[in-house]
């Protein structure tokens, strides 16, 4: 055992399981925590002085100290690492065996293995996600299952892994007493077994780094990366990140993240949901930024179609990749005309982002990749599209906060938003952090892009278009109302985690602010399952 380290858990971690918390797996997480948790805590109180300072009044902006790196034209990101040339569509999912195996057949160009939005981190999915992918690295992930075949295919997908973000802990493995952080638990664990692997491979260490708020939290980012080369003894600048633009902030600070990151920088992604999510959260003392229902908060709308138009230029001016992002909409097998529709949303979603000059896209399902697919064929001839500067973009930070969008607030859109809300936590308590609902794949963006507007609308008396008036009352009703059909298009969610998450929805449309995040708040149902008794989480257990 390594001095100072711990595990808290009843899991059993015994083989395959035990390959990956090996004692010097746990040294280089014990020397990662001891090297950057305390500039990770500066960061994460950073976040909430900017927070009360957006609360006071004072408008997001492009930062003042940074201008000379935005004017400089000289300078770009490294090029692109093997594998990483061509990713037209990429496909997203969370890291069980079947899906790791379905993913990488899929005939998409990479795979991104997610430890975040689309996991909920037990311990067992977190360290079972680990075995999975260092076994199909090593292509040794074939089973069989009810008589069906799983065996990864001759030329699998590149594979890119999604760490937690920097606001989550891993409560089952502490150092010195502190938990460590969620980021560098699943960085670390999937660095450390598989690097050399990888690089032995002709590929390479690549990530995805989501919900990063500021170009010093990319910076902590590269100094963990030129670390953890070192540590292992593998030349610098062989991983490759690709960071999601997914909050409000880092719309602000495109060009000072690629700069931070730009010797291990492979672009960056319009993380759509969650950015939706952010910009709610982040403008959440502004009552002129109400959003209308969900479905009208769509990418041409203006804060939106700015944030896209801008990332493009910017990855295309420092050479990298802008990636498109996710098509929700899965099959729907039984209704073939309901699924054309539905397929033709995917086919308009994706020629909208190849012509706006995005360089790949995301699905979330193995048979959209055709037509994803087919699409960028037809209209991205070359690999990629860093050619297409888009020198007539100009978007000014009042672009970027630019909430008028049409649309209206129905009740259609409130039950909507409890349904989805509701049907997701009690998924994610259970373990489950990615749902099929109404034919939409949804994980913990959706969610909390719901769960933050019912509390917006509460919060500043905002009228259904009948004209009622949306209080804590009416959405108390419509959460009973929607509470007994949960089970019905959510089948796996167990009738005391519907409990759980119906009354954490109703505690968070009565709070002064919408609390960070609804994997943070319930997290504590994760730990205790883990056998944990956590005692570093606020909870309202």
């Amino acid at each position: 055992m390594v001095a100072g380290v711990q595990i808290h858990t009843k899991v059993d971690v015994h083989s395959p399981q035990s390959g990956i918390l090996t004692d010097d797996a746990l040294a280089f997480l014990a020397a990662l925590h001891r090297t950057f948790e305390s500039t990770r805590h500066n960061l994460l109180v950073a976040r909430d002085i900017a927070q009360r300072r957006f609360d006071s009044g004072v408008p997001l902006d492009f930062p003042p100290e940074t201008a000379h790196i935005r004017a400089e034209p000289s300078w770009h990101c490294a090029p692109p690492a093997p594998g990483l040339e061509d990713r037209r569509v990429e496909i997203t999912g969370p890291t069980d065996r079947k899906m790791v195996i379905n993913a990488l057949n899929s005939g998409a160009k990479t795979f991104m293995a997610d430890f975040e939005d689309s996991s909920a981190p037990t311990f067992a999915n977190m360290i079972n996600g680990q075995v999975n992918l260092r076994d199909a690295i090593k292509r040794q992930i074939d089973f069989e299952s009810g008589g069906k075949q799983y065996k990864l295919s001759e030329k699998p997908a590149v594979l890119i892994v999604r760490p937690r973000g920097w606001h989550l802990d891993e409560t089952r493995i502490t150092v010195d007493n502190t938990p460590v952080s969620g980021s560098l638990f699943d960085f670390g664990l999937y660095f450390f077994h598989n690097a050399k692997e990888l690089i032995k491979r002709g590929s390479g260490p690549y990530f995805y780094l989501p919900k990063m708020e500021h170009y010093l939290e990319a910076r902590l980012w590269n100094d963990v990366f030129l670390f953890s080369q070192s540590y292992i003894g593998i030349p610098h600048n062989t991983i490759r990140a690709t960071v999601l633009i997914e909050t409000l902030p880092a719309a602000f600070q495109m060009e000072e993240i690629l700069f931070e990151l730009r010797n291990h920088s492979a672009g960056l992604n319009c993380g759509r949901w969650d950015y939706i999510f952010s910009a709610i959260k982040k403008r959440r003392a502004d009552k002129s930024a109400v959003l209308p229902d969900r479905k009208d908060v769509t990418m041409t709308v203006p804060f939106m179609d700015s944030y896209v138009r801008l990332l493009i230029q910017t990855c295309h001016r420092r050479k990298v990749a802008a990636m498109g992002g996710m098509s929700a909409q899965i099959p729907i097998k039984d209704d073939p005309q309901a699924n054309e529709v539905a397929m033709e949303k995917v086919r308009a979603d994706k020629l909208r982002e190849v012509t706006a000059g995005h360089d790949g896209t995301w699905i979330a399902h193995p048979l959209i990749n055709q037509i994803a697919r087919k699409v960028f064929d037809e209209n991205m001839l070359g690999p990629n599209q860093y050619h297409v500067r888009r020198e007539d973009v100009k978007v000014a930070a009042a672009d970027l906060l630019n909430a008028t969008v049409p649309g209206k607030i129905t009740e259609d859109g409130i039950r909507s938003n409890v349904s989805v809300a509701m049907a997701y936590c009690g998924a994610w308590i259970g373990g489950n952090g990615c749902i099929p609902l109404n034919y939409l794949m949804e994980d913990a963006a959706t969610a909390e892009i719901a769960r933050v507007q019912l509390w917006q609308w509460v919060k500043y008396g905002a009228r259904i278009d009948t004209g009622e008036q949306i209080t804590t009352q009416y959405v108390d009703r419509i959460i009973a109302e929607q509470a007994p059909g949960i089970k019905k298009i959510a089948p796996g969610v167990k009738e005391n985690h519907l409990q759980i998450a119906k009354k954490y929805l109703m505690e968070q449309i009565r709070q002064q602010w919408p609390s960070e995040f609804l994997t943070s708040d319930l997290m504590p149902y994760l730990t205790m399952a883990d056998g944990v008794e956590d005692k570093w989480y606020r909870s309202s257990l």
